[in-house]
């Protein structure tokens, strides 16, 4: 069986990310940071996240994330399923954040979108089913 233990994204700046992080896993916490080098460029970096599985931030990274309404190879967003689209919807709100926008109706998931102040899209997906027949129904 394989899983996804983290991912590492590169942004200009740690804190909006983990700000926004923060906000939709208050579960999560910093499990560890520090400073190293990247190819000769000093960079900060930490891991936030569970026991079991975080996302790695490094800064300062160098341009612009990828636009996401283009077709430039690069990450598009990271997807988590959550128990509760409306209770996520909810906490980000009042921590001031708004959906990007809503999935695509579908009988079995609801799904929403989210764009950081990095310009980085997080999806947030609630499923109805355990059937992974209904969860992964293709139209």
């Amino acid at each position: 069986m394989a899983k996804l233990e983290h991912a590492n994204l590169v942004v200009t700046d740690i804190e909006p990310t983990l700000t926004f992080l923060k906000a939709a896993f208050p579960a999560w916490r910093v499990r560890g940071g520090g400073d190293g080098h990247w190819y000769g460029t000093p960079r900060r970096w930490l891991h936030f996240g569970s026991d079991d599985s975080y996302i790695t931030l490094n800064a300062p990274g160098d341009g612009e994330q990828r636009n996401l309404k283009g077709n430039t190879p690069g990450l598009a967003h990271l997807g988590f399923e959550v128990a509760s689209v409306e209770r996520m919807i909810d906490r980000l709100r009042e921590a001031g954040y708004e959906p990007s926008h809503l999935g695509e109706t579908h009988p079995h998931r609801r799904n929403v979108y989210y764009i950081d102040p990095e310009g980085l899209e997080f999806e947030f997906i609630e499923y109805m089913s355990d059937m992974p027949a209904e969860k992964n129904l293709y139209a």
